[in-house]
């Protein structure tokens, strides 16, 4: 009853935040007065408008339009001139704090309440309710399918599921030791050469003006993501992965190739299967992350869609991004025990240690999927054991939930936090949690991808930059140089392999 309780909490919460309802009353556990939703949304940064500026340089007074979207275009700034270079106003924003870099219908964050949802629907509804092939045909088509269209997109899904032959053999030449991200870098890669017809460069700018041709590639690349993950999983493994079987669900699909080796009526545990397919759901899109903006990035080229989603792929390999929850259990193994806390916690204070999982670009208040999240993982346990990393966990979240170090820095945990601890208890190696992100997100980076084709104030992206090096100097010729004050390359040491070959007769 105690669980149930607490479930029942956790719903009403999420209800809170998305509906603007009264808080729940902990004297009376689940009650709670829903006020009703707003009917429309409110007025994105207070609405339409204009902004009067005066510019101090000049005393010109400038009248600059602001959208219904609460926003100015950066261009209309460019009027604003000082003399000088005669060049216009600029803002400067490293990390695209504050640009908008795009309109899109795809998915929502309110990061002070905690609020995620894609195409209106509620984060927690839809890993409560819907399954992950379901979610990716309403990120990438708007809607929620009708029992017909989902029965098709699935059968299409599925039957993309196999990979060429050309891309096993990319993937063999590796080194035997290559990263999982790695590997799947190359598969994309290599993938985009199986298919030219689909490729601009080839078959002409206007290819991807053909709904058919687009929606080949949504199918293959979603289609075959489970598959590269578990090719390059057993490539570390030593053994083979299980041929894709088309009568599977797409998550027990993707335990299926990881785990029946050679044995065709092999079916994966079923509630790890529906764990792998919340996380998939949780994981599948965030609007305009690193990652995201990169395949839009790349996209606007006009580049094949392989090499854009491979480039956002590459972009989820960094630590900060989709490689967060492999830090998170290297610093919960380097604490080790409960009792090691309060020393690490001292230690981040004083800047020595980094607090992986904590905090967040958007989110300033939680992540709702980190609590979604940590529901599964609890689920995992029961089936796998607990994991011994559990107790730090949970200790370690709540004194920095107490402290007022953290509370003033809104570091609260998030996703990654416990994503790497259900992945852990699943049996997955560490290195192999960016590819159990990468996916479900590469469904994220194709909505974005085809909401860009047909997006009218698409352009090839290309930021500026403000120019602060040495304005003109003469060549110099090379007995006048004086080289010094200047950086120059480091220590480059050569290997032990190295001095061994030259150490022999005849190495070159």
């Amino acid at each position: 009853m105690a669980h149930q309780s607490e479930q029942a909490m956790l719903r009403l919460a999420a209800l809170q935040r998305h509906l603007g309802t009264t808080a729940a009353s902990e004297e009376s556990g689940v009650s709670m007065q829903l006020v009703k939703a707003e009917a429309t949304r409110p007025k994105p940064g207070g609405g339409a408008g204009t902004l009067s500026v005066t510019d101090s340089r000049t005393g010109k007074k400038y009248e600059i339009a602001i959208t219904e979207s609460g926003q100015i275009k950066a261009t209309d700034l460019k009027k604003i001139t000082a003399g000088g270079d005669g060049v216009g106003l600029r803002t400067y924003d490293p990390g695209y704090m504050n640009t908008t870099a795009c309109i899109s219908r795809i998915s929502f964050i309110d990061g002070a309440k905690g609020i995620l949802r894609y195409r209106g629907y509620p984060i927690e509804q839809l890993a409560d309710k819907a399954n992950f092939i379901e979610v990716s045909y309403l990120l990438m088509y708007g809607e929620l399918p009708t029992a017909p269209e989902l029965s098709r997109w699935e059968e299409a899904v599925m039957r993309h599921s196999d990979i060429p032959a050309a891309v096993k053999n990319a993937i063999d030449a590796l080194p035997h030791d290559a990263h999982f991200m790695g590997t799947i870098l190359t598969a994309i890669n290599a993938l985009s050469t199986c298919h030219p017809e689909q490729n601009p460069a080839l078959a002409g700018q206007d290819v991807y003006k053909s709904k058919e041709i687009q929606d080949k590639q949504i199918v293959r690349l979603i289609g075959k993501m489970p598959a590269l993950a578990a090719l390059a999983y057993h490539r570390a493994s030593g053994r083979s992965a299980a041929p894709p079987s088309q009568r599977l669900s797409y998550a027990e699909n993707f335990l299926y190739m990881l785990d029946a080796g050679a044995t065709p009526n092999y079916r994966p545990n079923p509630r790890l299967t529906r764990a792998i397919d919340i996380m998939f759901t949780l994981h599948a899109e965030h609007e305009m992350n690193c990652s995201t903006a990169a395949a839009r990035h790349l996209a606007s080229s006009g580049v094949d869609v392989y090499t854009a989603i491979g480039g956002a792929v590459g972009a989820l390999y960094g630590p900060l991004h989709g490689g967060a929850n492999e830090a998170v259990l290297r610093m919960l193994e380097r604490i080790g025990t409960v009792d090691r806390i309060p020393q690490f916690i001292e230690g981040v204070k004083n800047k020595k240690e980094k607090m992986s999982g904590f905090g967040h670009r958007v989110y300033k208040n939680f992540d709702p999927r980190a609590k979604i999240v940590r529901q599964v993982a609890e689920e995992v346990f029961t089936i796998q054991g607990r994991d011994p990393l559990i107790d730090v966990a949970i200790e370690l979240e709540k004194i920095a939930r107490s402290d007022e170090y953290f509370i003033k820095r809104s570091l609260y945990p998030n996703v990654d936090y416990w994503s790497g601890l259900a992945y852990r208890s699943m049996g997955f190696p560490l290195q192999f949690f960016t590819v159990l992100f990468a996916v479900p997100r590469v469904t994220g980076y194709l909505a974005h991808w085809r909401e860009s084709l047909v997006d009218p104030d698409t352009k090839i992206i290309r930021p500026q930059q403000d120019y602060q090096g040495v304005w003109l100097r003469d060549y110099e010729p090379m007995h006048q140089r004086k080289g010094q004050g200047k950086e120059t390359l480091g220590a480059v040491p050569p290997s032990n392999a190295y001095k061994r070959r030259i150490a022999g007769q005849g190495w070159q």
